[in-house]
C-alpha cells in the first residue's frame, strides 16, 4: 500500500509500469463530504469540554494548551469551520465562478486547525469559555491562505488566496 498526493510532488517521479502493476488497486479519494469532514474534526478536537480561564502568563503555556483542547465548542461551530474550509473548493457555496482560480482546496486538516485555533483564542485572548462565529471568521484567512493551491490563471491575474477566502 502506498499513498500518492497530487500536491508536493516535486522531486518525485512516476513509478515504472512494472512497479505500478504490483499494486493490487488504485483507489481515488476525493474531499470528504461536509458531514464526513465534521466527523473527522469532531473526532480530532472533540465537541465538548470544560471551561477554562484566561491565559495570563507564558509560563503556564503547557497547561493552557491542554485547557484550549478542553474549551467548549459546539457542533454548530465545528460545522462552521468545515464550511469555511469547504467554501473555496465546493460549488454549492456559490464559488463556481472562482473554481478556475483554485487547483486544490483546503483539506480536512484546515477545518481541524481552524476550529482548534478558534477554541484556543476564545478563552485566552477574549476571556470566554465558548467560541463564537466571529472567532472563526477572524481567523479564516490565517487558517486557510497557505492551504489553497492556486491555479496558473489566478497567478496570472494577480489573484491571491486572501482574495479567494475573502470572497468566500
Amino acid at each position: 500500500m502506498a499513498t500518492q498526493n497530487p500536491i508536493e510532488t516535486e522531486g518525485t517521479y512516476p513509478l515504472p509500469e512494472a512497479q505500478v502493476d504490483r499494486f493490487m488497486m488504485k483507489v481515488l479519494v476525493d474531499y470528504p463530504s461536509d458531514d464526513e469532514e465534521f466527523v473527522i474534526v469532531e473526532r480530532v478536537i472533540g465537541a465538548h469540554g470544560t471551561s477554562c480561564r484566561r491565559w495570563r502568563a507564558p509560563a503556564s503555556s503547557p497547561s493552557c494548551s491542554r485547557s484550549a483542547a478542553r474549551s467548549t465548542s459546539t457542533r454548530a461551530l465545528i460545522q462552521y469551520a468545515v464550511r469555511w474550509s469547504a467554501r473555496p473548493r465546493d460549488r454549492r457555496y456559490g464559488m463556481a465562478e472562482l473554481a478556475k482560480y483554485l487547483t486544490y482546496g483546503a483539506s480536512p486538516r484546515a477545518s481541524i486547525s481552524h476550529a482548534s485555533r478558534a477554541r484556543a483564542r476564545s478563552p485566552f485572548l477574549r476571556g470566554r469559555n465558548h467560541v463564537l462565529p466571529e472567532d472563526l471568521t477572524d481567523l479564516a484567512v490565517d487558517a486557510l491562505r497557505h492551504r489553497l493551491v492556486l491555479s496558473y490563471e489566478a497567478l496570472a491575474e494577480g489573484i491571491d488566496a486572501d482574495a479567494l477566502i475573502a470572497h468566500a
